[in-house]
């Protein structure tokens, strides 16, 4: 069965980190560029970075830039999101999903994403 694995996700205050894991299965996950995608409470989603197949390209959202790095493990078929100088208004479920682009607030038919991580951001 094709499927993403979220895992890393949990309480943190203000100003602490997380590394959140997504384990891929069944597809050529080598191949495929990945990308995590979040939804805060009573939100749409929000595309937070993308990063190429091979690692050498990518790309973060303007509100988690310099905070967030994304990286990924061919060899191991994972894919990271390390969180630093985390934000209440990062708080949110994290998902991640195959493909490089997030198109509009909503899943389309067909993507291959995980159920997602908690991340909950309060003092």
């Amino acid at each position: 069965e094709v499927q993403l694995v979220e895992s890393g996700g949990g309480l943190v205050q203000p100003g602490g980190s997380l590394r959140l894991t997504c384990a891929a299965s069944e597809f050529i996950f080598s191949n495929a560029a990945m990308r995590w995608v979040r939804q805060a409470p009573g939100k749409g989603l929000e595309w937070v970075s993308s990063i190429d197949s091979g690692g050498g390209r990518k790309n973060y959202a303007d509100s988690v830039k310099g905070r967030f790095t994304i990286s990924r493990d061919n060899a191991k078929n994972t894919l990271y999101l390390q969180l630093n100088s985390l934000k209440t208004e990062d708080t949110a479920m994290y998902y991640c999903a195959r493909g490089w682009a997030q198109y509009g607030s909503t899943w389309q038919p067909g993507t291959l994403r995980g159920q997602g991580t908690q991340v909950t951001v309060s003092s």
